[in-house]
């Protein structure tokens, strides 16, 4: 009986590593493929992952303050050639090609997938471009208020 138990933990356990590692194989470039033979990055993921979080490191990309400075200063030494567009230029943009300026379109993003640190920051410029809109919406809406009560007291 213990030779039988012996046989079998080693059967075990020379089976189930090789069974959990089916999906992985290594090109000859070193590439790491999980659900594909045919890795094209260092570590090639066909499939979803679950984990808990993401680091990514900028490595020298500028995230987006060059928004609000650029607004409050009039200038931005973080991204020189930063420019807002009025709020009738976006919708403008927006009618004529159904998405965001800067912003690529579906069609796009599908063929050429997304990455993530890029996307990511983008959509924080895009957010502090909607942050100043609203703002400068409120100026003119306290303003209005402002106007409106003096015009009722009158």
């Amino acid at each position: 009986m213990k030779i039988l138990l012996t046989f079998f933990t080693v059967l075990f356990t020379a089976i189930l590593p090789a069974q959990s590692f089916k999906n992985i194989t290594e090109n000859s470039k070193g590439y790491i493929g999980i659900g594909t033979k045919n890795p094209d990055a260092l570590l090639t993921v066909k499939g979803s992952i679950h984990t808990q979080e993401v680091l990514i490191d900028l490595e020298g990309a500028v995230a987006p303050d060059y928004v609000f400075e650029k607004y409050y200063t009039g200038s931005s030494a973080l991204r020189e050639t930063y420019e807002m567009l009025p709020l009738s230029e976006v919708e403008s943009f927006i009618q004529t090609h159904h998405h965001l300026p800067g912003v690529k379109s579906a069609q796009l993003l599908q063929e050429e997938g997304i990455q993530l640190k890029e996307f990511n920051l983008l959509l924080l410029e895009k957010i502090e471009e909607l942050t100043l809109y609203l703002i400068e919406q409120q100026h003119q809406i306290t303003e209005l208020k402002e106007r409106l009560q003096k015009l009722e007291n009158e």
